[in-house]
């Protein structure tokens, strides 16, 4: 265990295979693999349901059949409900190459032909199938469906260019199409029987008609590569739906035969999967690019629009920071997007607009990426100004000049910011000032410039006049920084030159030498410590003010990627190439943790608060998230989860926040409850030490504990006042005796023999209750005997009020004339006296602490006059008081002493 544990990534969207969709009632849902995990979106707004736990390898292929999600990984397929694993199917020896849903079977077909047949009614972990069929060595399967109609048979294509039509159902093959001399990529049937059509390597579409083995017609990608996918409209028009390797949507209409519309740059990588929506003109899309897009047919002129979508990186993020006090990421990546992370709820992530990309692009018949500015590869933010003007600053590969963003409307401003016109090189370093109204702006030849960041204005120029050509560096600025109150300005050129200036003058105050050539620099505005990376893998510490290296940490063994500071200067993190991220005491001078992963971190973020870092990593387009597990678990001492000077390896986040929880008996390593006691315990995270004198809460909501000691008067008031009044016009149906009137009478419905008066509704509930006190007293028991009472706290954490009222109960004892020595014998006095050394256990160790209060009190409602009329109860009692008042006093002065000082702070009384 280290301080940083991994959470989750985000930013992931789908992978290169295709989606699985499925309509649930009025509702249509789409499944996308995401690497060793799949997700599952509602398409009404593409809002995301589940997210699976990760699996050992990548997804290769996904299939839907209402709440089963088929996984087929590697030689294994795996079989979901909803996200919990129900099943695992191992017979195949190759890798599993694509899954078909085929009424009441999963069709699976692997890279060396083998095909298996697997029933999934009532899955119960059976690993048979129903039936396997060996396609041949010369038949490469690649996509496979199911002609309407055709009763138990499949269309298989291959990589050879071939087809075959099977027979599932008797295992025998029907028919093999020839093919067209070019490898099947996908295949799909259309809305008019017989009819299928089939996508090649070679760009050509062909519509077959498989009954007579006949052509009806064919279509041709022009310079678009590949088929990829193909799709039918089913709601009357007569669309044809294909997509390339290039990213292009190509719209066919079969009854003209001809190209229709054609969506150029759709995607920015090959297209994976299409789909026409049932009966609607809508058209879904994903790619390999991380998106998924939903396009909708309802212009005049017959091209599609785009409805929807939802996307992330399409390649690796480059660098990244926290912003709203930790609740967004900002994110820019290779894929020259500049993007928002939210770190609590997906939907709201989007990518910052460069003001009409998509509209120039169409007009100029060019690429949206030819139009879009170039990776950043720096920027910074300040949130002080974010409501009145631009309030990010990016730093762009190749590029001569700054842009600002205005993340309030998340676009790019208006003004750009050049330094150096008259000899423009460019941008490498940028930074913004405390108060948010100045960005500083560094450029390759060692120009260093002040701008206005809501005129746009240069605002002073900073040069040192003992350097050449009169530039602030001699080499490429590397780093800018400022402190907090706009005094001084920092910056570091590439030769290993530090350089502090007067912020308002622009005058060059002191410098100093690192010694060899620099990386990069960060600047800690709180107390005023500058840590520079060199080439030499050593990180130094200086005091901006004393003009003095005070700190020197080593340990990477390879080129450093990134650093920062926590909010409070304590700590400073370091990740390398080498694979390490490194945690560095400043006070203390020394290393305190350090983890290994798999892939090298390229960029990495603490958030304000220091619960969460951000990482990116090398070939990786998601950002992954950790946890500060020193500000969650009790421990006081960092020494005891921190690795310190040893380097522990450790796994990158998954998907899901809480991994393996759905995957049902896998957690074999954590405690468990007797399933014999409970199928339904609830559970809650524990802490794994206590903090001294503090008290822990039980985490339930007010309403299980908050009653309980008023329960009765609950049922009471939530009695019926009334009757329920007969209805003025009753239903045909209700039996009626005539009158002289003509009034409709009801028949009142007689009770059947022996059937007693029906209770109110209060008593009828309580009747109803099926409860075995047995659990109850076997858990109390067992864990009285180890003095461990976490099962029975979880068991009772569990119920509802109304049971646990009712098990309370159950212990009355209501003769209390008996002779006291036959009192002592009685299980209901046992009960008692084992409940009362329970409370003083639970109240003692301070946990659960407002729930075991409430219960505490309602046990003494119950049984209160019988523990006042024994003796040895009463010891009990006292002993329970006496823990009380102590546990309560210690934490009324804590009280007392935050209320003393809040009062004195803000001149107010409580």
């Amino acid at each position: 265990m280290g301080i940083f544990e991994p959470f989750r990534a985000i930013g992931y969207i789908t992978t290169g295979v295709p989606f699985a969709v499925q309509r649930l009632g009025t509702e249509t849902f789409v499944t996308v693999s995401v690497g060793k995990a799949f997700q599952v979106y509602n398409c009404a707004k593409l809002t995301l349901v589940i997210v699976s736990p990760q699996l050992p390898h990548k997804i290769r292929a996904l299939a839907c059949y209402r709440d089963f999600t088929f996984v087929a990984y590697a030689t294994h397929i795996a079989v979901f409900k909803r996200a919990h694993q129900v099943a695992l199917w191992t017979r195949h020896s190759a890798k599993v190459n694509s899954l078909f849903v085929f009424g009441d079977y999963v069709i699976s077909v692997d890279v060396d032909g083998n095909l298996f047949i697997w029933g999934f009614k009532g899955v119960d972990g059976s690993n048979v199938p129903v039936g396997h069929i060996l396609l041949g060595d010369k038949f490469i399967p690649t996509c496979m469906m199911h002609p309407d109609t055709y009763l138990n048979k499949v269309l298989i294509g291959s990589q050879e260019g071939g087809l075959q039509l099977w027979n599932v159902s008797t295992k025998k093959m029907l028919y093999e199409f020839k093919g067209w001399g070019s490898s099947v990529t996908s295949c799909v049937s259309s809305p008019a029987l017989d009819v299928v059509a089939i996508g090649c390597a070679d760009g050509k579409i062909h519509v077959h008609n498989i009954r007579y083995d006949e052509e009806v017609v064919t279509f041709v990608h022009s310079m678009r590569g590949a088929v990829t996918s193909l799709s039918f409209s089913t709601d009357g028009q007569p669309l044809l739906a294909s997509g390339g390797s290039s990213g292009v949507i190509s719209i066919w209409n079969l009854e003209k035969r001809k190209l229709q519309s054609v969506v150029r740059e759709a995607h920015d990588s090959s297209i994976i999967s299409l789909h026409f929506f049932a009966n609607e003109p809508v058209l879904m899309s994903s790619s390999a690019d991380n998106s998924i897009k939903i396009w909708v047919f309802d212009t005049t002129d017959g091209d599609p629009r785009l409805l929807r979508f939802r996307s992330g990186h399409s390649a690796p993020p480059l660098c990244i920071r926290f912003y709203a006090n930790g609740r967004h990421i900002l994110s820019a990546g290779q894929d020259r997007a500049f993007r928002l992370f939210s770190v609590i709820q997906d939907q709201q992530s989007r990518e910052l607009s460069q003001r009409h990309v998509s509209k120039r692009a169409k007009k100029l018949r060019v690429k949206e990426e030819e139009l879009k500015l170039k990776p950043v590869i720096a920027f910074d933010c300040a949130e002080i100004r974010e409501r009145d003007w631009c309030n990010v600053v990016t730093c762009h590969m190749d590029t001569a000049q700054a842009y600002v963003w205005r993340l309030q409307n998340f676009v790019i401003g208006e003004h750009i910011l050049r330094p150096c016109p008259e000899n423009p090189t460019p941008v490498k370093a940028c930074t913004i000032s405390a108060c948010g109204n100045f960005a500083i702006i560094g450029t390759a030849s060692g120009w260093i410039e002040r701008f206005n960041l809501q005129s746009g204005i240069s605002r002073g120029r900073y040069l040192d006049v003992s350097e050449r050509g009169s530039c602030a560096h001699e080499s490429e600025v590397v780093g800018v920084a400022c402190d907090s109150t706009n005094t001084q300005m920092i910056s570091a050129g590439y030769h290993g030159d530090v350089k502090v200036w007067d912020f308002k003058g622009c005058v060059l105050k002191s410098r100093w030498e690192v010694g060899c050539s620099l990386v990069k620099i960060v600047y800690h505005r709180l107390n005023g410590l500058l840590a520079t990376v060199a080439d030499d893998f050593i990180i130094r510490l200086y005091d901006a003010v004393a003009l003095r290296m005070v700190r020197k940490f080593e340990g990477h063994t390879d080129r450093i990627t990134d650093l920062c500071f926590s909010e409070d200067g304590k700590w400073l993190l370091s990740s390398s190439m080498d694979g390490t991220l490194r945690i560095w005491d400043v006070i203390l001078a020394r290393q305190i943790d350090a983890v290994h992963v798999d892939v090298s971190i390229t960029a990495l973020s603490l958030s304000p608060n220091m619960d969460v870092l951000a990482t990116t990593h090398v070939d990786q387009n998601g950002v992954y998230l950790w946890v500060n597990q020193s500000m969650f678990s009790g421990a006081s001492n960092i020494d005891s989860y921190a690795s310190g000077k040893e380097v522990v390896n450790v796994k990158l986040p998954s998907l899901s926040s809480v991994e393996g929880s759905n995957v049902e008996n896998e957690d074999t390593d954590k405690p468990t409850v007797n399933q014999s006691i409970s199928n339904k315990v609830y559970t809650f995270p524990a802490f794994s030490q206590q903090i001294p004198d503090l008290v822990t809460l039980s985490l339930l909501p007010k309403s299980q504990w908050q009653g309980l000691i008023n329960l009765d008067i609950i049922k009471v008031r939530n009695k019926p006042i009334e009757p329920p009044k007969k209805p003025e016009k009753a239903p045909f149906f209700l039996p009626s005796v005539p009158s002289l009137s003509g009034e409709i009478l009801f028949k009142p419905s007689e009770p059947v023999d022996g059937e007693d008066i029906k209770p109110d509704k209060a008593e009828s509930d309580t009747r109803k209750l099926d409860i075995p006190a047995t659990q109850f007293l076997e858990l109390l028991q067992s864990s009285s005997e180890t003095k461990n009472f976490s099962a029975f706290t979880e068991y009772i954490k569990g119920l509802s009020p109304s049971n646990l009222d009712l098990e309370l109960r159950m212990f009355q004892i209501i003769d209390e004339d008996e002779d006291e020595e036959e009192l002592v014998n009685r299980p209901e006095f046992i009960s008692i006296e084992l409940l009362l050394d329970y409370f003083i256990h639970e109240i003692s160790c301070r946990n659960n602490f407002e729930f075991i209060q409430a219960v505490t009190r309602l046990f003494l409602k119950i049984h209160g006059e019988t523990i006042r009329c024994n003796s040895k109860l009463q010891d009990k009692a006292r002993k329970l008081l006496d823990t009380q008042s102590a546990v309560w006093q210690r934490v009324d002065k804590l009280f007392q002493s935050a209320r003393c000082m809040v009062t004195f702070l803000s001149n107010s009384q409580f």
